[in-house]
């Protein structure tokens, strides 16, 4: 696989279980580098942007960036974002999930993404290669068919 664009980085919360990591498939890839927080290399973020909400949409403007992803539930990842607020953040459009989860504690956001998810969407619109990025996930064909309108 050639790959022209930064490796995705994806911090991983101590607390993410790995039985429900929708990314566990990538970490053989040479395209992904996991980081457990709070690891932090700063000197490896250049020209990095990180998938938040609240930011403009990430889009082909930002296909010579790398992508930072955070990997945990929701109130995990937002405990982490304040270690990387100095990456410009890149929000996602509207997309529907596939994953089934159920949480007894919390809602989950409307807009609430599977880590895979996210990734997919993201490199979709910045251009990058997906071929393969879903293989493992089990919900693929589904969050496919859900957002095949969306898919270019």
């Amino acid at each position: 696989m050639s790959v022209s664009h930064p490796p995705t980085i994806i911090v991983v919360h101590p607390k993410e279980r790995k039985s429900k990591c929708t990314v566990q498939s990538l970490r053989t890839r040479e395209d992904f580098v996991f980081w457990k927080f709070p690891r932090k290399e700063p000197d490896k973020l250049t020209n990095y942007v990180r998938l938040g909400m609240g930011g403009p949409q990430i889009s082909s403007a930002d296909a010579e960036s790398g992508l930072l992803v955070l990997d945990g539930t929701w109130r995990l990842a937002e405990k982490m974002e304040p270690a990387f607020e100095e990456l410009p953040v890149r929000s996602l459009p509207a997309w529907e999930t596939a994953y089934p989860r159920v949480s007894k504690q919390f809602d989950d956001p409307d807009s609430g993404l599977a880590t895979i998810e996210a990734i997919f969407i993201a490199y979709q619109l910045m251009g990058y290669e997906t071929e393969g990025l879903l293989e493992g996930y089990y919900w693929a064909d589904e969050f496919l068919e859900k957002n095949r309108d969306q898919l270019s």
